[in-house]
């Protein structure tokens, strides 16, 4: 079965050129197009698709609100949501992911990194742009988090402790498989007991959590992200 996408962008040109790019891969369909947040959470909540694709900023409700409405803290069946943008700037990489987003990427980011953050979305992955991944997360360490760290709900094992620290720095499933020398279904396992664990909804969000305990810290040389594959 195709994932069903709805995208928003308010530049008709940038929208459609994103629909194009989508609607070439075999498995991929774009289901509904939005010209502003309003728009786009209106057609999401109808539509239910498998991943929004939002711009952050688009006139009425930006791209950041409308993910919090349909993925935030509290929403009941969240949705999948993508943020994409021209502005590669911290406050809105973090706002974006913590408003629930599973991805995040730049418009540059090319047609490959587009269906490979699709894909993760639809599966429960999330995928940032490799280029500002190592940034963001040092960024999130150095100003520390909102509130205090929730305490996993069972132990990590030793294990899980390794994947964690990978999953921190970037790493793809396939990097940290062959990193670790375990096969990519034990990857995925671990991963998902990570999450549940955690109460994590994706692995930005394990991340992040490695971050607010101290499993990761940036004080050595920047451990600068490998590319996606």
């Amino acid at each position: 079965m195709s994932i069903k996408v709805v995208v928003a962008d308010d530049q008709e040109i940038v929208r459609t050129g994103l629909a194009m790019i989508l609607d070439v891969q075999p498995d991929i369909e774009v289901v509904g197009q939005a010209a502003d947040g309003r728009r786009a959470v209106e057609l999401a909540r109808r539509l239910r698709p498998d991943v929004c694709l939002f711009d952050i900023r688009m006139p009425g409700l930006d791209g950041i609100e409308a993910t919090r409405l349909l993925a935030g803290p509290g929403v009941e069946d969240p949705l999948a949501v993508v943020v994409i943008t021209t502005f590669d700037l911290d406050e809105y990489v973090y706002a974006a992911l913590r408003a629930g987003a599973r991805g995040f990427l730049l418009k540059n980011a090319g047609a490959d990194l587009l269906s490979q953050a699709v894909h993760a979305a639809a599966s429960g992955d999330a995928l940032i742009a490799p280029s500002i991944t190592a940034r963001l997360l040092e960024t999130f360490a150095r100003t520390g988090p909102a509130s205090p760290a929730t305490q996993p709900i069972e132990s990590l094992t030793h294990r899980e402790e390794q994947i964690l620290t990978t999953v921190a720095r970037g790493r793809t499933n396939t990097e940290i498989a062959d990193e670790l020398h375990i096969s990519l279904s034990t990857v995925k396992s671990h991963i998902a007991s990570l999450m549940a664990k955690l109460g994590a909804r994706n692995r930005v969000e394990i991340a992040m959590w490695a971050y607010e305990t101290n499993r990761v810290s940036f004080t050595g040389p920047r451990d600068r992200p490998r590319k996606h594959r």
